[in-house]
C-alpha cells in the first residue's frame, strides 16, 4: 500500500520572463548612440507527460515543488534574453490534474506519450530600444519580464481500463484476473488481500481489453470506509463493470444483500450504478451456488436491471470462455473511456481582474498584478518615462476607474510602494 499512491498534492511555478535591457549604443567617435537595449527571454513553461512506464504517483511524495527556468536579461546591441527550458513532469497515464483552489479540471492525461502546457512562462521585457520614437529619442526605461505565480494541483490517477471488477472482499476478482488474463495479483483467503488496483489484458475477436481489479468495496464505501473511499475512483473510466459475487455464500453473507450494497455504493459515489455490468456469479463449484443462481437471476428481474449474468468458478477455470466473448461484444457497443474536459486555463485566468481598487478612507490603492509590473517598467529619475506612466494609466482605464470610485483632485493614490496625487 504505500508504494501505491493515487492522489497527491503539488506546486508549480512557471519561469519568469526576463527583464528588458536599458542600453544606448557606444562606439568610438559615437557620441550619442541610439538606444540598443535586447529584449528578455520568456519564461519556460511547466509541462505534464503521460508515461506509460509510470503507474503511481509514488515519485511526488518526495517531490512535490517544480519551477521552470526564468528567462535571461536582455543585453545590449539588441541582443534578446535565453528563453528559459521547459520543465516536463513525467505522470502516469490517466492522471487528472486539477486547480487546488477551485477543483477545475486542468487537464487529462488519459493518452500515452501525450503533452500538456499547463502553465506558460511569464513573457520577457521590451527593451528600450522599442520605446524609441522621433521626439522620444533617447528613452532611459525598459519594460521588466512578466512575473508567474505559484499554482497548487491536485493530482489524481483514475485508472485506464475497459472493464472493472468490483464486488465484496474476497469473492474472488484477483483470482479472474488472473485466470482470464497474464496477470499474476496477490491472491489470499482474506480480506482486502487487494490493497492496489491491478491491471490485466485478454485478446478478443483481434482486439485488447484492459481489466482492472478494483480492491473490496464495503458497505459504506462512499464514505470512507474500507480502502473503497480511497478506490472507487478508478471505476470512474471503466466502460464496463463485472459485479463479481461470492454466488455460494461461502463467508456467511447473503450473495443478494451483497450485490445490492455494493451498487447502492457504486450510486452515492456518483452515477456509477448507471454503469453497464454484467453479473459474474463466481464460486459455483461449492455447495449452495445453484440455488443462489436462481435467486439471484429472479432478484434482476425484479429490479428491472437487463444485466447479463455468468456462472463461473475461478478455482476450476470453468465459465470464463462465454464471459470474456460476452465483455468483448458488449464493449462494441459503448462508448469510449471517459475524458475529464479542460474547465479552465491560467492564461484566461489573469486575464480577468487586471486591477482593482481599495479604498481606506484616506488613500485608494489600486492592486493587481498588472500593477506591480507597471512599476517595475518606470524610472521615476526620467520625464519622458513618467509621462509614459501616465499615459498607461489612462490606456488602461486606471484614471477612469479612481474617478468612478470617488477619487478628486489631489486625492492620494498608492500603486505598490509609491503614492501620487490625483490629477483630473
Amino acid at each position: 500500500m504505500g508504494n501505491f499512491v493515487d492522489h497527491v498534492k503539488i506546486t508549480c511555478k512557471a519561469g519568469n520572463g526576463g527583464n528588458g535591457s536599458l542600453s544606448f549604443h557606444r562606439e568610438k567617435f559615437v557620441q550619442a548612440g541610439g538606444p540598443d537595449g535586447g529584449d528578455g527571454g520568456n519564461g519556460g513553461d511547466i509541462c505534464f507527460y503521460a508515461d506509460p512506464n509510470m503507474h503511481t504517483l509514488l515519485d511526488f511524495r518526495f517531490n512535490r515543488k517544480f519551477q521552470a527556468e526564468n528567462g535571461v536579461d536582455g543585453s545590449s546591441n539588441r541582443c534578446t534574453g535565453k528563453r528559459g527550458e521547459n520543465l516536463i513532469i513525467k505522470v502516469p497515464v490517466g492522471t487528472v490534474i486539477r486547480d487546488e483552489d477551485t477543483g477545475s479540471v486542468v487537464a487529462d492525461m488519459d493518452t500515452p506519450h501525450e503533452t500538456r502546457t499547463v502553465l506558460k512562462g511569464g513573457r520577457g521585457g521590451w527593451g528600450n530600444s522599442h520605446f524609441a520614437t522621433p521626439t522620444r529619442q533617447a528613452p532611459n526605461f525598459a519594460k521588466p519580464g512578466t512575473k508567474t505565480e505559484i499554482h497548487t494541483f491536485h493530482l489524481e490517477l483514475k485508472t485506464i481500463a475497459d472493464v472493472g471488477l468490483v464486488g465484496y472482499p474476497n469473492v474472488g476478482k484477483s483470482t479472474i484476473l488472473s485466470v482470464v488474463t497474464a496477470a499474476r495479483p496477490k491472491i489470499g483467503n482474506y480480506h482486502f488481500t487487494t490493497l492496489t488496483p491491478n491491471l490485466g489484458i485478454v485478446r478478443r475477436y483481434g482486439k485488447d481489453i484492459v481489466l482492472a481489479d478494483i480492491p473490496g468495496l464495503i458497505e459504506g464505501a462512499a464514505e470512507g470506509a474500507g480502502l473503497g473511499h480511497d478506490f472507487l475512483r478508478h471505476v470512474e473510466r471503466t466502460r464496463l463493470l463485472m459485479h463479481v459475487v461470492d454466488i455460494a455464500g461461502s463467508e456467511g453473507r447473503d450473495p443478494i444483500e451483497d450485490f445490492d450494497q455494493i451498487n447502492h455504493e457504486l450510486a452515492n459515489y456518483g452515477e456509477l450504478a448507471a454503469r453497464p455490468q454484467i453479473v459474474v456469479c463466481n464460486k459455483a463449484d461449492l455447495p449452495g451456488a445453484e440455488e443462489n443462481v436462481q435467486r439471484m437471476r429472479d432478484h434482476l428481474k425484479e429490479l428491472g436491471l437487463d444485466a447479463p449474468l455468468f456462472v463461473v468458478s475461478a478455482a476450476t477455470h470453468q465459465g470464463f470462455e462465454p464471459l470474456m466473448d460476452a465483455a468483448a461484444q458488449l464493449l462494441e457497443t459503448l462508448p469510449p473511456i471517459v475524458h475529464f474536459v479542460e474547465e479552465v486555463t491560467f492564461d484566461e485566468k489573469l486575464k480577468e481582474e487586471p486591477f482593482d481598487i481599495v479604498f481606506d478612507g484616506a488613500v485608494y490603492e489600486v492592486i493587481g498584478k498588472s500593477m506591480d509590473n507597471l512599476i517595475d517598467s518606470v524610472n521615476f529619475d526620467d520625464d519622458e518615462s513618467i509621462a509614459w506612466f501616465h499615459r498607461t494609466l489612462r490606456r488602461w482605464g486606471v484614471i477612469d476607474a479612481l474617478r468612478k470610485k470617488g477619487a478628486k483632485e489631489g486625492d492620494t493614490v498608492r500603486i505598490v510602494d509609491m503614492e501620487f496625487d490625483f490629477v483630473e
